[in-house]
């Protein structure tokens, strides 16, 4: 809970400091880099450094942190929590490093703002932050708990034991522990961090969600290309595992993490995907068909066309094995012949939804706040829609 001082001082420089955020991030990350340029190479995507997706990640987060603790005191954002402490796993983050952190953002909003950060000033956003801090640390610790590993301890070396051409763009990747140790359980929907080694000595990390666990010891991940537009770079990472990783080679991934994963109800699903956001839903249907589920199971699958659509067979035959489960699939530009009205975006006006109903979303955002919005209006309660977003999240998903 945010002291009453302190929270009256942030409701009146929220309007400053959120109307800065474009100057104090970008300052923050060149000050933290240039002092720990580690940071950069080793730890942070620098493609969304390039692109400032993850400087409005922070700054969002932060913001929307304070503004709970003023509107709500009594309550803390818990879900938004969970998801970073899930990617902050993923990628072996330690608590000494919040304190890197403090000091190089709180240094940049000085700069920034100037004469209006009176000692006042930064003792209330001193406590916002370390409230937030705190709690993501003692979450984090309780994940790295619960898998038995010390605080950061999360990589592990994987044998790629195969490798399929999903489509032109996307690759599965078979892994299997190099180390001979049991293999970490996961939940369908978790995904696993890559740390690659790069050519110009970079070690980036990327996540990507496990497609398959066939036998309790592999684990697979399918990743798509990711060729650069409007100026934005070829994306580093998916590259370089298309372009160089094959059978026989050794990876470095962490444990599985994340928090959008399939529940162990019996109440009826909704999995909606576009793209590569196939790639946890696939995950989850294998569960379902693995543990002879009854549940009602909707899958609604968007994709540019059937040679784009990876894990088209899968699909079919999983979906095949569950006595309730439907597909409806929807292509922009099929090539082969495919009804009109299954042509363009996806329209959930002609399936039956219950208000009942789990929605699990994963794809580009447009795609999940358009398959959101559609879920509210059939009666599905905001609770019980969850969503994966690939790189960070910007919360555009549930803004209005």
């Amino acid at each position: 809970m945010l002291s009453e001082k302190s929270a009256a001082v942030v409701r009146a420089t929220l309007p400053a400091v959120g109307g800065a955020v474009d100057e104090i991030t970008p300052l923050f990350y060149r000050r933290m880099f240039s002092a720990h340029p580690e940071f950069l190479t080793d730890l942070f995507n620098r493609g969304n450094q390039a692109n400032g997706t993850q400087s409005r990640a922070l700054a969002g987060a932060i913001a929307a942190f304070a503004g709970t603790l003023l509107a709500h005191p009594d309550q803390r954002p818990d879900t938004m929590l969970t998801r970073i402490a899930n990617k902050h796993v993923s990628l072996g983050i330690t608590a000494d490093q919040y304190t890197i952190v403090h000091r190089h953002l709180f240094a940049a909003i000085a700069d920034v703002l100037g004469d209006a950060v009176t000692p006042e000033v930064v003792a209330a956003w001193d406590e916002v932050y370390w409230l937030m801090a705190g709690a993501l640390i003692a979450l984090e610790g309780r994940l790295y708990a619960e898998a038995g590993v010390a605080n950061g301890d999360v990589w592990r070396p994987w044998k790629v034991v195969g490798r399929i051409e999903e489509t032109p763009e996307v690759a599965t990747f078979m892994l299997r522990p190099a180390d001979n140790a049991p293999s970490p359980p996961f939940r369908p929907g978790q995904y696993v961090s890559v740390r690659a080694l790069l050519p110009d000595g970079a070690r980036q990390i990327r996540q990507y969600s496990l497609s398959c666990a066939p036998n309790g010891t592999d684990r697979w991940i399918s990743v798509k290309r990711i060729a650069g537009a409007a100026g934005s770079p070829d994306g580093e990472v998916s590259n370089w595992l298309h372009t160089d990783v094959r059978e026989g080679d050794v990876l470095t991934v962490s444990l599985p993490a994340g928090d959008t994963v399939l529940d162990d109800g019996d109440s009826p699903l909704v999995l909606a995907s576009a793209g590569i956001g196939s790639t946890p839903m696939i995950s989850m249907l294998a569960h379902l068909a693995a543990t002879g589920s009854t549940r009602r199971v909707i899958t609604v699958h968007a994709d540019r066309s059937e040679r784009a659509h990876a894990f088209r067979t899968d699909l079919g035959r999983l979906v095949g094995k569950l006595p309730r489960a439907e597909a409806y699939v929807w292509y922009e530009r099929p090539e082969g012949p495919w009804p009109a009205d299954r042509t363009g975006l996806a329209d959930l006006s002609v399936i039956e939804i219950t208000e009942d109903t789990r929605a699990y979303l994963c794809g580009p955002v447009p795609f999940m706040r358009s398959v959101r919005a559609q879920l509210l209006d059939r009666g599905v309660p905001a609770p019980r829609i969850h969503y994966e977003a690939f790189g960070p999240d910007l919360g555009l998903v549930t803004a209005a």
